[in-house]
C-alpha cells in the first residue's frame, strides 16, 4: 500500500514535476492492477478525474488496462468514448483482454477492424489462438505474420508446447534458427521444456549449448529450465551439477532443488537445502512439510509449519491438507485445533479440501460433533466433502447418518460407493455390503479395485464361496483379475473358504506379487493345515524375491511347524526373526514357540521360554503350557501354569472364557457357573454363537438362542420335529 500513500501525499503538494507526477501516478496504477486493488485504483481515477490528468494518454491507457483486468465493462465503454480516433495501443489491449476472457471471435473481430498492425497485435492474437487450443487458426495467422521477430517465433513455440505438439515446437525452434533469428532466454526455456517432455536428454542438451553459444547459458531461467528438464528424465545428478555451477540462483533454483530431493525422498538433503536457502517461498515451505507428513515425521512437519506462520507466509490448501493430514494420522488433536485456528484466520475454512482434511482429523480422534461441525459450515458442499463426512460416519460406526448423507448425494461417483461399502465391512455387516455392491452395479458404476478389494474381503469373512466366485466373475469381465491388490484379496478369499486348490491357482497366475500377496498364501496353507507347503513357499519367497517376512509370515510358519512338529526347524526361525530380518516377536510369535514346545513334549522349554519374555505373555500361552503338561503328565508344573494362567485370565476379559471353557473341558462345573457369575459382574459378555448358510443366492444368518430370522418359527419347529425323532 506504501505507494498508493506516496501518490495521495503528491496529490496533496504542489505538483514541481508534472511528469514526475505523471509517472508516479502511472506507476501506482499498474501496482493496483498487479496487487489486484480495484477499490483503491478507482479512487485513485477519482482523484485524477479531479486534477483533470484522466485524460493524458498514459494515465487513460493505465485505467483501460486496470478496467479491462477487472472486467469492469461500464468503465470501459466510457473511457473508450474519449478515443474518437484509431488508437494502435487501445486496439492491442482490447484484443489481449478478450483473448483472457476467452472470447477469441470478438478478439479477431478487433484485429480486423483495425487499419494497421504491429508485431503486439500478432503476436496476441497468435498466442490467444494457441492458448485456447486453436493451432490450424494460430499457425495460419502465424504465416501471414509481416512481423515474424523473436517474440512471434517464441509465442508460437511456446504455444505449441503447450498444446502438447513438442515436436512441431522442436521444429518450429529448427525454423527459425534458418530463418536468421536469434532466439532469447524466453524460446530457450520453452525448448528445453519441450525437449523435457518429450523424453529427448540429447536434444536437451543440444539446445543448452545453443544457449551456450547465444550468450545466455549462465541466465538463471534458462539454467532453471534446465534443471527442471533434468528432474523430469531422472537425470537428478546433472541437475545437482548445474544448480552447483550456478553463478546466480533465486527462489525459482532453489525451489527446484529442493524439489528433487524431496521427490527422490532424501529428506536429509533436502532439509539442508531448506535451511541454506537465502528466500523461501510459499512452494518450498509446503515441499518440505508435505514431504515430512507422508514419511510420518508429525513432529517436523508441524514445527515447520508454525514456523512458516510466524515468517508471515500464508499456507495453501494443499500445505494445510497434508499438515492435517499428518495430525490426523497420530490422532494429535490439540496441535490439530491449533491449524484449525488459523485455517479460519487466513479465511481457508471454506475451502473443501482443508474442510475434508479437518473433517477426517475430528473423525479419527473420534470427535464426531466437531467433524460433522465443520462439514455444516462449508457453504458449497462437494462430493469430496460429502464422501469424507460418509467415511467418519462409518468409521465410527454411525452408519444410519453415513446412510442418510449417502443418500443425499446427487451424482454418486465412485468414492461414494466405496465409502458406504467398507463402512460397513468395518462394522461387520457383510449382508449390506452385497447389497450395496449389487445397488451399485445396478446403477450403472463400474465397480474399481479399492471396491473388489473390500467386497472380496467380506467373502473371506463370511467364507461364502459362492458369491466370492461371482466377484471372482466380474473382476475377469472387466479385466481388473491381475491387479496384485485383486489377486490378493481372491488369494485370501479362497484360502478362508477353504478352497486351497483355487488360492494356489490365482497364486501362481498372478503376474506381480507383493508382501500381502505372500503372506495371504502362506497363511492360507497354514490355516487349512498344508505345513509343508507353507514352509516349501516360505523358502521359495525367501530365495527367489526381494521380500522380507514379516510378522505374520512368520506367525503362520510358526504356527505350520508346532502342528507338523518341527520343533527344531520352528526355533531357528523364531531365533532368525530378530538376528536376520529385524523383526521384533510380539506375544503371538512367543506363544507360537510355547505350543510348539509343548505339543513335543519339551514342556520345561515352553516354561522358560514363557518366564523369559520381554513382555507379559498371553493367556493362550500359559493355555498351551498347562495342555502340554496334562498331556505329558507334568503335573506340579501343571498346577504352576494353571495359576498363571487364571491370574492373566481374570485381568483381561478375554481370558474368562477361555478360563470358563477349560474348566467346562475338564468337568469342573461349580468353576464353571463362578467364572460365569464373575463375568456376568464384570460386564464381560461373550459373543454369542453364529452360523450361517447361503440358499438362493441369500444369507442367512443364525445366532445362539436367537429369534429374529424372519422364519424362525418354522426353523425352530423343524428343530423340535428332529429332537423328538433323534
Amino acid at each position: 500500500m506504501l505507494p498508493i500513500f506516496k501518490t495521495l501525499r503528491l496529490i496533496k503538494n504542489p505538483i514541481k514535476s508534472f511528469v514526475g507526477f505523471i509517472e508516479s501516478s502511472v506507476s501506482i496504477l499498474k501496482f493496483c492492477t498487479n496487487q489486484r486493488l480495484i477499490a483503491e485504483g478507482q479512487v485513485l481515477h477519482g482523484h485524477f478525474y479531479k486534477l483533470g490528468i484522466t485524460s493524458n494518454r498514459h494515465v487513460s491507457i493505465k485505467l483501460l488496462i486496470m478496467y479491462l483486468d477487472f472486467r469492469k465493462s461500464n468503465e470501459v465503454d466510457e473511457l473508450l468514448k474519449d478515443y474518437d480516433e484509431f488508437d494502435m495501443i487501445v486496439h492491442n489491449c482490447l484484443i489481449t483482454a478478450n483473448v483472457n476472457w476467452g472470447n477469441l471471435d470478438q478478439a479477431r473481430k478487433v484485429f480486423d477492424e483495425m487499419p494497421e498492425r504491429n508485431e503486439v497485435s500478432w503476436t496476441a492474437l497468435i498466442a490467444g489462438y494457441l492458448k485456447h487450443g486453436n493451432v490450424d487458426e494460430s499457425m495460419s495467422l502465424f504465416r501471414r505474420n509481416p512481423f515474424q521477430n523473436v517474440i512471434s517465433w517464441t509465442a508460437a513455440i511456446s504455444g505449441l508446447s503447450s498444446n502438447g505438439l513438442h515436436r512441431k515446437s522442436m521444429e518450429f525452434f529448427v525454423e527459425m534458427l534458418r530463418s536468421g533469428v536469434t532466439p532469447n532466454v524466453v524460446t530457450f526455456v520453452s525448448i528445453v521444456r519441450a525437449c523435457g517432455e518429450m523424453g529427448g536428454f540429447e536434444s536437451g542438451l543440444a539446445v543448452f549449448g545453443l544457449a551456450v553459444k547465444f550468450g545466455v547459458g549462465d541466465d538463471v531461467s534458462v539454467c532453471n529450465s534446465l534443471i527442471t528438464f533434468g528432474l523430469k528424465l531422472r537425470k537428478t545428478e546433472m541437475a545437482a551439477e548445474v544448480f552447483e555451477k550456478m553463478a546466480e540462483k533465486d527462489v525459482i533454483s532453489w525451489t527446484a532443488i529442493l524439489g528433487m530431493y524431496v521427490e527422490i525422498g532424501d529428506l536429509g538433503e533436502a532439509r539442508k537445502v531448506f535451511d541454506e536457502m537465502p528466500e523461501r517461498n510459499e512452494v518450498s515451505w509446503s515441499a518440505m512439510i508435505s514431504r515430512y507428513s507422508q514419511h510420518g515425521e508429525t513432529e517436523s512437519a508441524f514445527e515447520l509449519f508454525r514456523q512458516m506462520v510466524e515468517n508471515g507466509i500464508n499456507p495453501n490448501s494443499s500445505c494445510l491438507s497434508s499438515v492435517i493430514n499428518g495430525l490426523a494420522n497420530v490422532k494429535a488433536l490439540p496441535r490439530g485445533k491449533t491449524v484449525h485456528t488459523h485455517v479460519v484466520k487466513i479465511g481457508m475454512a471454506d475451502n473443501v479440501f482443508v474442510s475434508s482434511s479437518l473433517i477426517d482429523l475430528y473423525g479419527s480422534c473420534g470427535e464426531i460433533n466437531d467433524a460433522r461441525l465443520v462439514f455444516d459450515t462449508v457453504s458449497e458442499k462437494n462430493v469430496v466433502l460429502l464422501n469424507t463426512m460418509i467415511s467418519v460416519y462409518s468409521v465410527n460406526g454411525k452408519l444410519e447418518e453415513a446412510e442418510k448423507l449417502f443418500y443425499r448425494i446427487p451424482v454418486k461417483t465412485i468414492g461414494s460407493w466405496n465409502s458406504m461399502v467398507s463402512g460397513y465391512l468395518r462394522n461387520e455387516q457383510h449382508d449390506k455390503v452385497f447389497e450395496v455392491f449389487n445397488d451399485m452395479i445396478l446403477s450403472g458404476q463400474k465397480p474399481d479395485i479399492s471396491t473388489f478389494s473390500t467386497v472380496l474381503c467380506s467373502c473371506a469373512n463370511l467364507a461364502t464361496l459362492s458369491k466370492g466366485k461371482n466377484v471372482h466373475g466380474k473382476t475377469v469381465k472387466l479385466g481388473l483379475q491381475h491387479d496384485v491388490f485383486i489377486g490378493t484379496a481372491l488369494v485370501d478369499m479362497y484360502a478362508k473358504a477353504g478352497d486351497i486348490e483355487t488360492a494356489k491357482k490365482v497364486f501362481d497366475k498372478m503376474p506381480e506379487k507383493n508382501e500381502v500377496s505372500w503372506t495371504a498364501m502362506i497363511q492360507g496353507l497354514a490355516e487349512n493345515g498344508f505345513a509343508k507347503e507353507t514352509l516349501e513357499l516360505f523358502e521359495a519367497m525367501k530365495n527367489t524375491t526381494f521380500i522380507e517376512p514379516n510378522e505374520l509370515v512368520f506367525l503362520a510358519v510358526l504356527f505350520a511347524c508346532s502342528h507338523c512338529g518341527l520343533v527344531d526347524k520352528g526355533l531357528d526361525y523364531f531365533k532368525s526373526m530378530a538376528d536376520s530380518y529385524n523383526v521384533k516377536p510380539c506375544e503371538r510369535h512367543y506363544t507360537c514357540v510355547v505350543d510348539l514346545l509343548s505339543r513335543s513334549g519339551r514342556v520345561r522349554e515352553a516354561e522358560s521360554v514363557i518366564l523369559s519374555m520381554p513382555m507379559e505373555p498371553e493367556v493362550n500361552a500359559w493355555a498351551a503350557l498347562l495342555s502340554g503338561c496334562r498331556t505329558y503328565g507334568e503335573e506340579e508344573m501343571a498346577e504352576r501354569a494353571a495359576v498363571k494362567f487364571r491370574e492373566v485370565a481374570e485381568r483381561k476379559s478375554g481370558g474368562f472364557v477361555l478360563l470358563s471353557n477349560v474348566f467346562a473341558a475338564a468337568g469342573k462345573w461349580p468353576e464353571v457357573v463362578k467364572m460365569r457369575k464373575l463375568m456376568k459382574e464384570k460386564g464381560v459378555k461373550k459373543n454369542g454363537g453364529c452360523s450361517w448358510i447361503e440358499v438362493k443366492n441369500e444369507l442367512n444368518l443364525f445366532y445362539s438362542q436367537d429369534g429374529s430370522h424372519i422364519d424362525s418359527d418354522e426353523i425352530y419347529g423343524v428343530l423340535e420335529l428332529l429332537n423328538s425323532n433323534m
